[in-house]
């Protein structure tokens, strides 16, 4: 008997081992799960705020396209408007999504962008996640436009160069997400106008 005794106790040792190897494996995997879930909402949060961004910069275009903005005189398109300021010297500055006094400022709310008004009005990209989207733009430089032809680039045309910056933030989020675009507009040369 006491032979059997004895097996059964390695019977007992073995199957503890076994359910203590399996309970490691089950939180392990709940571990994994949960933390693939982390960063897939992560992943998502960032591609939300970054599609806001991108809708920052398509709203500096639609606007400094916009022939209602344009043919308006008690309106400035954002591009004219930070050609009024002065240029941002890359060495030194920084277009900066949270630098608000010093760059030519533009929002996209959830009205969209309707023709014939400067985008200035605060208020939420998008409200379920609460998204802001936001625009800086500044003026880099007036150079001579390069790839065109001699009439176009002749002395009384120049090429102003501006520099866009779009952002996109989540609430609660301790960052933007930001994207930038460099653009270039034929233009009378500083001399000419």
């Amino acid at each position: 008997m006491k032979h059997g005794m004895k097996q059964e106790g390695i019977v007992l040792v073995f199957a503890l081992l076994m359910l203590v190897t399996l309970t490691v494996l089950g939180v392990s995997a709940v571990s994994s799960s949960l933390i693939q879930n982390k960063m897939a909402v992560s992943m998502e949060s960032q591609s939300i705020a970054f599609d806001a961004a991108e809708s920052a910069l398509a709203g500096v275009v639609f606007e400094s396209e916009d022939d209602a903005v344009l043919s308006s005189v008690a309106l400035l398109d954002p591009l004219s408007e930070a050609r009024v300021d002065d240029a941002i010297d890359l060495d030194n500055q920084e277009l900066s999504c949270y630098e608000d006094n010093e760059w030519t400022n533009r929002e996209v709310t959830s009205a969209g962008l309707p023709a014939g008004i400067r985008h200035t009005t605060q208020g939420t990209y998008k409200n379920n996640p609460t998204v802001r989207s936001w625009s800086r733009s500044a003026f880099v430089r007036e150079q001579a436009c390069r790839g065109s032809s001699n009439v176009i680039g002749g002395s009384n045309i120049s090429c102003h160069v501006f520099m866009i910056r779009g952002c996109g933030q989540l609430q609660n989020s301790n960052f933007a997400v930001a994207n930038t675009l460099n653009v270039s507009v034929f233009a009378p040369a500083s001399g000419n106008q």
